[in-house]
């Protein structure tokens, strides 16, 4: 579909843009034609991406006057970008396309682009994050390093907005590689010997995935002449290049076989663990990979097949991993891992069902699993150990975290009427009804082994005999986060319509047929 393009040297466009005509499939509803659009539509766009990013800078100036008025800002700045994102959603929901630019020599025009897939991530990551960031108020203030940590999570979230608008490769790339470096002192927050070499494991892996993913961008560059993504619309690569891009979504989203450096983050702070397995850090591959694969390259049959069976070993793989693993952070990473493969098994179908499926799965997935991760930091601190062998009868003494952990086990797990049900229940259909019948079967064996590591670590953590203090829940707020949390994946399977009006125009916009 052609891009309605203003260009002035140095000057700023503003574009607003929807398709012409409804073509053949698409959803009802969403108009098609091209206007320009107005300046309030662009600043949105511009707050959604700059608010944090920007802002973050001014963070450490801010904790030398006041720790809360750094906290405050941190937060405000994230709820900032939040509130753009939500603005922009009525537009979305039209078909509208909100796009920023400056021109700029070699292709490296600096441009943003709001459609529904875009909004959609915003929206889920920018959320979360804030949750993330209120929680962190009251985990963080024990600790040194206060100035780096919100500045360097606010950034991260900042370069994960800049990322999911970014239309030109080469900022999509640069913006993927600011998470990579902020990931890496967060990581490391701790600063003991065996964090900072887990930190520079999780970066070293994550970075060379990223290298070989710039030769795959330059590949594609030499191929097509320009790195704008609207340009390159409709294109076959040829398979090599497909998988040069594929290794660095691979390596970032830590699926087999770079998996091994997401389990090690778990030596940094919950709500930076958080952080990496359900707002940010491993969405950003699958966000790529639908940004690329379903948006704007032509999907190789090939490299579909690859994909799904990659996402089916590494599902199984690391269930396999949580089932025996005794630290309780590590068996929530390994689920990441296992969840995130159901994502890319969605995406790799190449249908509406099962695209609307890995779209919904981010939301559900991001929500649920920001919980338990929260929870095992408030157990964590609480308790003095992530051992599991040497907790147990928590529910006692912390009911709150108990019962939110358990709600939001059960949306990963898919248990109806939770928001992970309707999500995990249309990926395995997607591959079910596409004939794909040996990979549904995998990931029904790998949903089954959701469950049994999943109610192990409840048992193990907050049933049975207590072994030790049992330690109370000492933050009302840090408490009230995780019952938050679990509220909204309860609530986001009683409600599951309306983030799938956004997740079907999504779906119109990269397929072009009716979600």
């Amino acid at each position: 579909m052609p891009r309605l393009r203003l260009r002035f040297a140095g000057d700023l466009a503003i574009i607003r843009r929807r398709a012409k005509g409804t073509p053949s499939g698409a959803l009802p509803g969403v108009q098609q034609m091209e206007s320009v659009g107005n300046m309030r539509e662009g600043i949105v766009l511009l707050v959604a991406v700059f608010a944090p990013l920007a802002g973050a800078f001014l963070l450490p100036l801010f904790g030398v006057w006041s720790r809360r008025l750094r906290d405050v800002s941190a937060l405000v700045m994230v709820l900032a970008s939040l509130g753009a994102s939500v603005a922009l959603v009525p537009g979305a929901l039209r078909g509208e396309i909100v796009a920023w630019s400056i021109a700029g020599p070699l292709g490296l025009s600096f441009s943003l682009s709001a459609d529904a897939l875009a909004v959609f991530m915003a929206i889920v990551s920018s959320l979360v994050g804030s949750i993330i960031i209120l929680f962190s108020f009251d985990y963080i203030r024990h600790y040194e390093n206060q100035n780096e940590y919100y500045t360097m999570a606010v950034v991260f979230l900042g370069a994960m907005m800049g990322l999911v608008f970014s239309t030109n490769l080469v900022y999509l790339y640069v913006f993927w590689e600011i998470t990579g470096i902020a990931s890496w002192r967060l990581i490391g927050f701790y600063r003991g010997k065996a964090d900072v070499l887990k930190a520079d494991k999780a970066f070293l892996m994550t970075a060379f995935g990223a290298l070989v993913m710039l030769i795959g961008i330059l590949a594609v560059y030499g191929m097509t002449g320009t790195f704008d993504l609207a340009a390159m619309k409709g294109i076959a690569l040829p398979l090599g290049i497909s998988a040069l891009l594929l290794v660095g979504l691979l390596s970032k989203s830590a699926t087999l076989p770079f998996q091994t450096w997401l389990p090690d983050a778990g030596v940094a702070p919950s709500p930076v663990t958080a952080l990496l397995h359900a707002a940010v850090l491993v969405k950003i591959g699958v966000y790529v990979f639908a940004r690329l694969f379903l948006s704007t390259f032509v999907f190789d049959e090939a490299l579909r097949t690859i994909v799904a069976s990659i996402a089916g070993a590494s599902a199984l793989v690391s269930a396999g991993a949580a089932l025996i693993e005794t630290d309780f952070k590590r068996i929530v990473a390994y689920s990441t891992v296992s969840q995130i493969g159901f994502i890319f098994l969605g995406l790799a179908m190449g249908n509406a069902l099962g695209a609307a499926g890995a779209l919904l799965y981010i939301l559900m997935h991001g929500l649920a699993k920001a919980g338990l991760f929260l929870s095992a930091g408030i157990v964590e601190q609480n308790a003095g150990t992530k051992d599991i062998t040497k907790l147990g009868g928590l529910i006692r003494s912390m009911p709150w975290t108990a019962v939110a952990f358990l709600l939001c086990a059960f949306s990963v797990m898919g248990i109806p009427p939770f928001g992970g049900f309707f999500s995990k229940y249309m990926v395995i259909s997607a591959a079910v009804s596409g004939d794909q019948l040996v990979f549904g079967a995998v990931f029904l064996a790998g949903a089954l082994l959701t469950i049994l590591y999943l109610f192990r670590l409840f048992t193990k953590v907050f049933l049975g005999e207590p072994h030790g203090v049992l330690a109370p829940e000492t933050s009302r707020l840090m408490v009230a986060c995780v019952v938050l949390l679990a509220a909204l994946s309860l609530v986001g399977g009683l409600m599951v319509g309306w983030p799938s009006d956004l997740a079907r125009v999504a779906i119109s916009q990269m397929l072009g047929v009716a979600g």
